[in-house]
């Protein structure tokens, strides 16, 4: 079987899954597989998360996928010494032989998720192979490609979907009996979601699942700037190379439907007072003097009847909706789709962001992206920002301006639940 890759002329259309030899955690030299996972990167809520998540374990992969350091450069070289110090001293091993890797996450409500990790060959966006739904930011991409340079590796999967028929495949199949063997780790981590792997090396086995996802397109459901940094690394490498393929967990979301959810922003230096006075005369505001979760539910409710938000910041919540529609004609880009018009992010990106308040949204040191609802109120009413909540949209919504070839705003997006981090990595040679 061959692993390192094939040019852009002899590959197939559809999924090209590939097995590789996973670079795993030895859990005799580590204090616990739990401490050493970390949500992926863009998930981690520094700078508390950063730090909590660091003091877990000397060797936590936190330390990999966000090195510290006082320049860019000293954190891509410090990221890349520490990888190969972890190897040379066993902390991490790879497997005897390349394969793919079923994984598993439960959580106490029920939840299960199944999916297979493998290395997925970076095809180009005219193919409709696999379907971004969101726009990238180029800082993103160009810091995650310099990691990935740095060093030779892929250190967290992306979270793709496809759609099975529902019924039980080869893949389904396969993964289904596999689950009921002894996996090669299990561990709980600390937010209460359990995650066992296994791999599959029987050549059979790998055959039958390559040829089912060779018929599927996937849509990216979590790591965009990933799968645009995979398409750049692949383009300054010659074909064949293991620049060809990114690492990638697969989820059939026929048989395993996924959360989800909004990914909210957070103001930096704009207090709720002022964000609310520039809006008025311009939306609706009504002022909540209630909880979380009750204020979400009035969102979730005026979000069924067209755009809203949520704001807070300053110890209260403050829902604005019903938007001036001569506002929205003048800010939205008519040549769009209306589904991409009416989105709450589109709104959002362009006409708040970009007009009424003014705030680049590729500037860290102005606004913030965080996924945890509860963390973004309560780091605004810390710093004095103001958060901006959003409700999420449906995933049929998602995929059919995917599947129309129409980007959604940054960042609109949370599928979950996400692979954790550090379970396998994929090195790809230096």
């Amino acid at each position: 079987m061959n692993t390192a890759g094939h040019s852009e002329a002899t590959a197939r259309r559809g999924l090209e899954l590939t097995p590789f030899r996973g670079l795993r955690y030895d859990p005799d030299r580590v204090g616990s597989l739990a401490a050493v996972t970390s949500p992926p990167y863009d998930v981690v809520v520094r700078p508390d998360g950063l730090h909590h998540l660091q003091s877990a374990d000397p060797y936590n992969i936190v330390r990999l996928i966000l090195p510290q350091a006082p320049t860019a450069g000293a954190r891509n070289e410090q990221a890349s010494d520490t990888l190969r110090r972890w190897q040379s001293e066993g902390v991490l091993a790879t497997d005897p032989e390349p394969g793919l890797y079923v994984y598993e996450q439960r959580d106490g409500d029920g939840m299960l998720q199944r999916g297979i990790i493998g290395a997925l060959r970076v095809s180009d966006p005219s193919e409709g192979v696999v379907l971004p739904h969101e726009d990238v930011m180029p800082h993103v991409v160009a810091d995650r490609a310099d990691l990935m340079r740095a060093t030779s590796a892929n250190l967290e999967p992306l979270l793709l979907t496809y759609r099975g028929d529902g019924s039980i495949s080869s893949t389904a199949e396969l993964v289904e009996r596999v689950a009921g063997q002894p996996p090669l780790l299990a561990t709980t981590t600390e937010d209460g979601y359990s995650h066992r792997l296994w791999s599959i090396t029987d050549p059979a086995d790998l055959a039958r699942v390559q040829s089912d996802l060779a018929q599927h397109q996937a849509l990216i459901a979590d790591g965009h700037h990933r799968w645009a940094t995979y398409r750049r690394l692949r383009t300054e490498h010659d074909s064949p190379s293991p620049w060809d393929y990114g690492l990638v967990l697969l989820v059939d979301t026929a048989r395993y439907p996924l959360r989800v959810r909004a990914i909210h922003r957070l103001l930096h230096g704009v207090p709720v007072a002022d964000a609310l006075a520039a809006l008025k005369g311009r939306f609706r505001i009504q002022h909540l003097p209630v909880s979380l979760p009750e204020a979400l539910g009035a969102l979730a409710d005026s979000a069924c009847a067209g755009n809203a938000f949520l704001l807070a910041g300053d110890g209260a919540f403050h829902l604005v909706d019903r938007p001036d529609p001569d506002l929205l004609a003048r800010t939205i880009p008519v040549e769009r789709p209306v589904a991409w018009r009416t989105l709450d992010a589109t709104v959002l990106h362009s006409t708040l962001l970009d007009h009424v308040w003014d705030i680049p949204e590729d500037d860290p040191a102005r606004i913030a992206y965080i996924h945890d609802t509860a963390a973004t109120v309560e780091k605004a009413e810390r710093d004095g920002g103001t958060a901006v909540l959003l409700h999420p949209v449906r995933e049929e919504v998602v995929r059919d301006l995917a599947r129309q070839g129409v980007t959604m705003p940054r960042k609109s997006t949370s599928f979950g639940p996400k692979p954790a981090s550090g379970l396998v990595l994929r090195t790809l040679g230096r």
